[in-house]
């Protein structure tokens, strides 16, 4: 429902309806609002700078809108560039600060400790079957959407669902039967 009002709202505003664009832009805004808010959760305070950010890169690239084609993906794919160049600035930045707290030092893991995490995973997942191992490596591991990991697969959306769930229950089974 969404997604039919946005379009309609766009292409009357492309039409030249100036009504229909501003409400396009403004219930545009409160999706990419939930939409960097639940990728930003730490860090908050730069959601609403890159809402409109978002909006200005809609505003200037509406041109390259393919009707045929779902407008969230695209929306949602230029507000990811904008998140990307934020982060990007932001580790720029931090390079040269230098932390504060001596108390990091402390807590930092060191790299074997990291290379036995990532060997233990290893070996608790291979014990999965592959509907249930594949979606958690694709999603939890790799970062991919439901959508991603079932086009990389070959699985239905609802069956990468129901694999990641049942496979990060059996982990959970392994793990409380190994303690």
């Amino acid at each position: 429902m969404g997604e039919e009002r946005l379009r309609g709202l766009l292409a009357s505003g492309l039409a030249g309806d100036a009504t229909a664009y501003h409400a396009f832009l403004r219930e545009l805004s409160a999706h990419l609002r939930a939409f960097l808010r639940k990728r930003l959760v730490h860090l908050p305070d730069e959601v609403e700078d890159l809402v409109q950010e978002s909006l200005l890169a809609v505003h200037n690239q509406r041109h390259t809108y393919d009707p045929r084609q779902p407008l969230t993906a695209w929306v949602y794919a230029l507000a990811r560039y904008k998140m990307v160049d934020l982060l990007r600035r932001r580790s720029r930045k931090e390079l040269f600060n230098d932390p504060l707290d001596e108390e990091s030092e402390l807590f930092a893991t060191s790299d074997s400790e990291a290379a036995d995490a990532r060997r233990d995973l290893a070996k608790l997942l291979a014990d999965l079957p592959d509907r249930q191992r594949l979606p958690i490596v694709c999603m939890k591991l790799n970062g991919l959407s439901v959508a991603e990991t079932a086009h990389s697969t070959g699985m239905s959306q609802s069956a990468v669902k129901v694999g990641v769930h049942r496979g990060l229950k059996a982990l959970a089974a392994k793990i409380r039967g190994s303690s």
